[in-house]
C-alpha cells in the first residue's frame, strides 16, 4: 500500500467495553494495520466488563487502552468523563463503536470541535421482537450518529441497506467500509494440534466458530454431519465457542458421539483453522462475520448462508459455497459432500480464499480505507448538515 499523502493522523477509537465481542476484538486488528496508513491510534473504553479480555490483544499491538470509567452509559457526568479523556488526547478524529460510545462520544467531541465517525457493526435497527426500551435506545443511538457523526460506517453493503431501511439516516451520510484483520501466525504444528484435540490424521474436520446462541446454525451443522456420517465415517464436527445456548447445543451434538467435539472458548483460532478442512457458517443473519475473513487468511474453504454481508466475503464456487436462506441440514450436506470427497477441490477453493483475503481484507487495507473516511470527515466537518 502506498504511503499516506498527509502526515500522521491521530485517531481515538472509543468503544462501550472491551469484552469478548467481535467489534471489541477487531480493535486489535485495527491497531495492527493503523501504522501502514499513517494513523496514530489510541483506544478508550467506557466501562470495564468481564475484566476487559480484549484489552490484552490491543496492548500486544503497542496501544494501551484507556478506561473512561463511566458509571451510567447515558448521563451528563458520563459526557464529562468522555470529554475529559478527549481533551487530554486531542485527537484529529474520534471513531466510536457500539451505541453508547456513539452517543457520548458525539456529544463530548462536538464540544471540543473534533469530528466523529461512527461504525455500526450489526444489521439494521433493533432485532425482531425487541422491547420498547431497546427500540427507544436504538433510536437514540441512531439520532446521535445522524446529528453528531460526520460519517456513519456500515461494515457491509447489506448492513448499510438495512440501516437506511429504518429511515434513521440519509444515504449520503452512511458509507460502507469492509473490515480487515491481522491474523496471528500459527504457533503450533497442525499434527500436534490435531493430536491435542483427539483427532486422527485422516479425520475430515468441519468446524463451526461462533458465539453459541440461536441463529448461528449449530443445529443445521449437526444435522448435516449426521446425514453425511454413513458415507464419511471419518467426518468430525468441531464446535468452537461459548455462549447462552451452550446446554442446548451440547444436547444437539450429543447423538453424534465421538464425531462431534465442543471446545469451549479458544484463543487459538488460527491453529484450529489450520486443522480444519472446511469452515461451516450456516447463520441466519450476519453483517460481516470476522470468522470468514479468518478462514480466508488460513486458506480454508467456507460453506455459509447467503445472507447479510456473507456474499461480500465468500465468492460462491470460487472461495467457498453459499447455500440459500434458510439453511437446512439437507442443503448444507449437499454443499459439503463434494468438498469432503475431493481434496483437490478443497485446496483450490482454499487457495482462492487466501488470495482474496490478501487482496481485500488485510488489516492494512482496512486501515487505508478508514483513513479515506477520516480525511472526508476532516474536510466535511464544517459543512456537516446539522
Amino acid at each position: 500500500m502506498p504511503a499516506p499523502a498527509r502526515g500522521p493522523l491521530r485517531v481515538h477509537a472509543l468503544i462501550d467495553s472491551l469484552t469478548w465481542g467481535g467489534a471489541e476484538r477487531l480493535l486489535a486488528d485495527f491497531a495492527a494495520g493503523a501504522p501502514s496508513a499513517g494513523i496514530e491510534l489510541s483506544v478508550g473504553y467506557l466501562q470495564d466488563v468481564d475484566d476487559s479480555p480484549s484489552a490484552q490483544a490491543i496492548r500486544d499491538q503497542g496501544v494501551e487502552p484507556l478506561l473512561v470509567g463511566v458509571r451510567r452509559l447515558l448521563d451528563l457526568e458520563s459526557v464529562r468523563r468522555v470529554r475529559r479523556q478527549l481533551a487530554e488526547l486531542r485527537p484529529d478524529v474520534v471513531h466510536t463503536h457500539l451505541g453508547a460510545a456513539d452517543a457520548l462520544g458525539a456529544v463530548a467531541a462536538r464540544t471540543l470541535g473534533i469530528p466523529v465517525v461512527s461504525t455500526i457493526h450489526l444489521m439494521g435497527g433493533p432485532p425482531p421482537g425487541a422491547g420498547a426500551r431497546m427500540v427507544a435506545r436504538e433510536r437514540l443511538m441512531a439520532f446521535a450518529r445522524r446529528r453528531g457523526a460526520v460519517r456513519v460506517i456500515a461494515v457491509s453493503d447489506a448492513a448499510r441497506e438495512a440501516y437506511l431501511a429504518t429511515g434513521w439516516d440519509r444515504p449520503q451520510h452512511v458509507v460502507t467500509v469492509h473490515n480487515g484483520i491481522a491474523p496471528a501466525a500459527p504457533r503450533a504444528d497442525p499434527a500436534a494440534v490435531r493430536a491435542g484435540l483427539g483427532l486422527d490424521p485422516d479425520d475430515l474436520v468441519v468446524t463451526v466458530i461462533s458465539v453459541l446462541r440461536p441463529g448461528k446454525g449449530h443445529d443445521v451443522a449437526a444435522d448435516a454431519v449426521r446425514r453425511l456420517l454413513p458415507r464419511h465415517p471419518r467426518l468430525r464436527l468441531l464446535v468452537v465457542g461459548t455462549g447462552p445456548a451452550l446446554a442446548q447445543i451440547r444436547e444437539l451434538t450429543a447423538p453424534l458421539g465421538e464425531a462431534a467435539q465442543m471446545t469451549g472458548h479458544r484463543d487459538d483460532v488460527t491453529e484450529l483453522l489450520g486443522v480444519s478442512d472446511v469452515l461451516l457458517h450456516p447463520t441466519s443473519m450476519d453483517a460481516f462475520p470476522t470468522v470468514l475473513l479468518e478462514a480466508g487468511a488460513a486458506g480454508v474453504p467456507v460453506i455459509a448462508t447467503a445472507v447479510g454481508g456473507v456474499p461480500e466475503i465468500v465468492v460462491d464456487g470460487e472461495t467457498g459455497v453459499l447455500v440459500p436462506f434458510p439453511p437446512t441440514g439437507a442443503s448444507v450436506a449437499r454443499a459439503l459432500e463434494p468438498l469432503l470427497s475431493d481434496g483437490a477441490l478443497r485446496a483450490r477453493l482454499g487457495t482462492a480464499a487466501r488470495a482474496r483475503f490478501a487482496a481485500t481484507f488485510t488489516a492494512e487495507r482496512w486501515a487505508g480505507r478508514l483513513r479515506e473516511v477520516y480525511e472526508l470527515a476532516l474536510g466535511g466537518q464544517a459543512s456537516q448538515r446539522r
